[in-house]
């Protein structure tokens, strides 16, 4: 096997997208052209336990700290946010989000005049800004974050200015909130209409949207559930099965294309939709890692 610090270019067309791949040994930034991987590496070495990103920043958690990396920057790298060991990250519409293994949840704050917790200022090698406390007591075991919801083993939290509420469910795995709210729970996948209502049977693991969708509706929108990949056709307004994985899905994402990446490290790019039934769904490339937590693209196109 190549070592993942090697950097492999199948492609050097302009206007590639590039997606973030988070595991127990670091970070792999993979480079993609339409449906086609480019270059990879290693750009971060950490356990990173989850993984967000946003237009112009990705975050991660990891056992020693929030680190993020400003895309702004001339020659990015991951630096401490000050918050401590995190399990779950995520961006709202207010900021970054992100959970502690206690259940301490908090917001990072560029003005440090509003913070009532800790702050993340002025040191090399860190973030400028503020921790401030999103609920006061420890919340069930945090399993995602994505923007005002939080899912955990105790159902899901919508996050508001001052804290959080509990909305319903149980034992949640992951959460979705663009266009319309989705959890992935041990017992179905569900979508948040006039209250919680089950759109899927079995239980599920994973669970995205695109991120540009428009609020109330749902365009392009995946979800896993063992080793079965479900898509939803916007057009039918119903969810079907697009594909099966040998691995465990861990995370989707979109840009110009849908990307998935497995548990056991490989990088998956949908295909233009396949004109015979035996067409191959995706393109795929090993990234030489394993033990990966998720996949974050940020949302620049």
């Amino acid at each position: 096997m190549h070592s993942i610090e090697e950097k492999r270019v199948y492609d050097d067309r302009e206007g590639a997208t590039e997606a973030y791949v988070a595991s127990s040994i670091g970070v792999v930034r993979v480079r993609v052209a339409g449906d086609t991987v480019g270059e990879f590496g290693l750009c971060d070495r950490c356990n990173a336990r989850d993984i967000a990103a946003t237009d112009d920043a990705v975050a991660i958690a990891t056992d020693e700290d929030v680190r993020i990396l400003s895309l702004e920057d001339d020659d990015p790298t991951f630096v401490d946010a000050g918050f401590g060991p995190a399990v779950a990250v995520g961006y709202g519409d207010t900021g970054l989000i992100v959970a502690g293994p206690d259940g301490d949840v908090a917001r990072l704050v560029a003005d440090s005049s509003t913070a009532t917790d800790s702050n993340a200022t002025g040191d090399a090698g860190s973030v400028t800004g503020a921790w401030v406390s999103l609920e006061s007591d420890a919340i069930p075991a945090v399993r995602a974050i994505d923007r005002d919801l939080i899912g955990t083993d105790a159902g899901v939290y919508r996050v508001h200015e001052s804290g959080l509420d509990h909305a319903g469910l149980t034992d949640v795995r992951d959460v979705s909130a663009a266009g319309v709210p989705l959890a992935a729970t041990a017992d179905g996948l569900y979508k948040l209409g006039n209250g919680w209502m089950e759109a899927l049977d079995g239980p599920f693991e994973t669970v995205a949207a695109d991120p540009h969708t428009e609020p109330g509706r749902l365009s392009r929108a995946g979800a896993v559930s063992g080793t079965t990949i479900y898509a939803y056709d916007a057009e039918a307004e119903t969810w079907a099965e697009y594909d099966r994985s040998s691995a465990p899905i861990v995370g989707i994402g979109y840009g110009r294309t849908i990307y998935a990446v497995t548990e056991r490290g490989t990088f998956l790019s949908a295909t233009p939709e396949a004109e015979a039934e035996d067409d191959e769904p995706w393109r795929s490339r090993t990234l030489g890692i394993g033990d990966v937590t998720g996949l974050a693209v940020p949302r620049t196109e």
